[in-house]
C-alpha cells in the first residue's frame, strides 16, 4: 500500500491512495488537463483510478471530480449532503456513477477498505477518511476547524498521516485576509491551525507512524518550516522527518510496507 499527493492547498487537493491494482483519488479539486499532467509524474494513467472520493463541495476539492469522472467512466464515492452541493459541477448530459455513502460507515473499493469520518468544517457534509489494506493504515484528516474525541480514535496507530496544518496563528492574525475571512479560517468549523493540528498529534498513538505529512497549508498564512516545527515537537522528533504535501509538487509515492 502506497499513497502519494497531487497537489494540496487552496488552489486544489487530490491524494492517491493505491493498493495493488485498485486506485482512488482523494478529492479532485484540478482541471482534467492538471490532473493528467499530475498523475503523468507518478507514473499513472487515468484508466488506472478506480474511483474518485470527494471529502466536501469546496472548490479546491471538488471542482474537477466530475469532469474527470464524466470522461474516464470513473465511479464517485461522496456523502448525500456533498453531493447536492455538488451538483453545479455536473457536466450536462453525463452518465456518472454516484455512490452514495454514510459518514459512519466502513466500505471497499476493491483492494481498499475505506473508513469514512465526520469533521467539523463549513460544508454540507463533510467526511474525512481512513484507509487500510488489512495490515497498514492510513489516516488523513484536512479541511476541520477542530478536533474531536471521535477524530483521535480514528485517527490512532495509524501507519501513515496526512495532517492539515493550515495556518500559524499569529501570521493568520497579522496576515492580508479580510476580518471575516481570518474569522471563518480560524473557526471551529474552519482549518486546523499548526499548534491545534500539533496538539491532536501528540494525543494520538502514534507507535506504528512511518510517515507524518503535514497539508492544505496556507500560502500567505504559513511556512513549511512553522508546520514542521509544530508537528516535529509533538512527536519529538527530527524537523526533516516530517513532510509537506505542496501545492505545485504535492509529494512522491510513499510506501506504507
Amino acid at each position: 500500500m502506497r499513497f502519494a499527493s497531487l497537489g494540496s492547498g487552496s488552489a486544489g487537493n487530490c491524494l492517491v491512495v493505491e493498493q495493488a491494482n485498485t486506485r482512488v483519488l482523494l478529492d479532485c479539486g484540478f482541471s482534467t488537463n492538471e490532473v493528467l499532467k499530475r498523475l503523468q509524474k507518478l507514473a499513472l494513467v487515468p484508466e488506472q483510478i478506480t474511483g474518485i472520493l470527494v471529502t466536501h463541495e469546496h472548490d479546491d476539492h471538488a471542482k474537477g471530480a466530475f469532469k474527470f469522472a464524466a470522461k474516464y467512466n470513473t465511479p464517485v464515492w461522496l456523502t448525500h449532503g456533498t453531493f447536492k452541493m455538488c451538483q453545479r459541477y455536473l457536466p450536462e448530459n453525463a452518465k456518472l456513477t454516484i455512490n452514495i455513502i454514510d459518514s459512519h460507515n466502513h466500505f471497499e473499493i476493491q483492494e481498499l477498505n475505506i473508513t469514512p469520518y465526520p469533521v467539523p468544517h463549513d460544508a454540507r457534509e463533510p467526511t474525512q477518511f481512513t484507509f487500510s489494506d488489512g495490515q497498514h493504515k492510513l489516516g488523513v484528516l484536512t479541511d476541520a476547524g477542530s478536533t474531536t474525541p471521535y477524530i483521535e480514535q480514528m485517527l490512532s496507530a495509524c501507519d501513515a498521516l496526512v495532517l492539515e496544518c493550515n495556518h500559524d496563528l499569529t501570521m493568520l492574525e497579522n496576515g492580508p485576509y479580510a476580518w471575516p475571512l481570518k474569522k471563518r479560517v480560524g473557526s471551529r468549523l474552519g482549518h486546523l491551525d499548526n499548534q491545534t493540528a500539533a496538539a491532536l498529534l501528540a494525543r494520538l498513538d502514534s507507535s506504528k507512524l512511518k510517515h507524518i505529512i503535514a497539508a492544505h497549508l496556507s500560502a500567505k498564512n504559513n511556512t513549511q518550516e512553522l508546520a514542521k516545527q509544530a508537528l516535529s515537537q509533538a512527536l519529538n522528533c527530527e524537523c526533516d522527518w516530517v513532510g509537506v504535501a505542496e501545492q505545485a509538487e504535492g509529494f512522491a509515492w510513499r510506501s506504507l510496507n
